[in-house]
């Protein structure tokens, strides 16, 4: 390879590696609790958490750049909240209450567009299991801020 190739890859490498560290300097400022993990599936960067009574999970970033959030058994009055304040209701036909108020089920989005997935799991035992895929990393940044806002008042009550 050519010398200036070279160092033009190097330097887009060196790049690439400094915003997927501004990325989770991002993701742990919205959300404290995130801590760095071993990588999953995503290839990238990892971070997880574990809270009783708040839920578990993880945030990662794929090669593409793509931000990916899955949390397990969060309180859905967090999740409604975090949700209906950065989206709205209804996106998901989880009704004109959000998630806070979303019978049990499974609720779903897939964006034709950008190929993001949204799946939320709304159980009866008052949480929510919820995967965001494939989305931006300031997506993932502004929920995660949204539910650790709502998870704040959920730990004050």
């Amino acid at each position: 390879m050519q010398p200036h190739v070279m160092k033009a890859m190097h330097d887009w490498r060196m790049s690439w590696d400094d915003q997927q560290i501004a990325a989770q300097e991002a993701f742990t400022a919205a959300f404290p609790a995130l801590a760095p993990a071993d990588k999953c599936q995503c290839f990238g960067p990892t971070l997880r958490w574990e809270k009783p009574g708040e839920g578990e999970g993880k945030v990662c970033l794929d090669e593409h750049g793509r931000a990916t959030i899955e949390f397990e058994h969060v309180p859905r009055a967090a999740v409604g909240k975090a949700m209906k304040e950065t989206w709205g209701a209804g996106w998901f036909d989880e009704g004109p209450g959000g998630f806070a108020e979303a019978a049990p089920g499974r609720y779903h989005y897939d964006d034709e567009q950008t190929y993001a997935e949204y799946e939320f799991d709304v159980h009866a035992d008052g949480t929510v299991t919820f995967g965001i895929s494939y989305v931006k990393i300031d997506d993932i940044v502004t929920i995660l801020d949204a539910l650790e806002q709502a998870l704040a008042e959920h730990r004050a009550v």
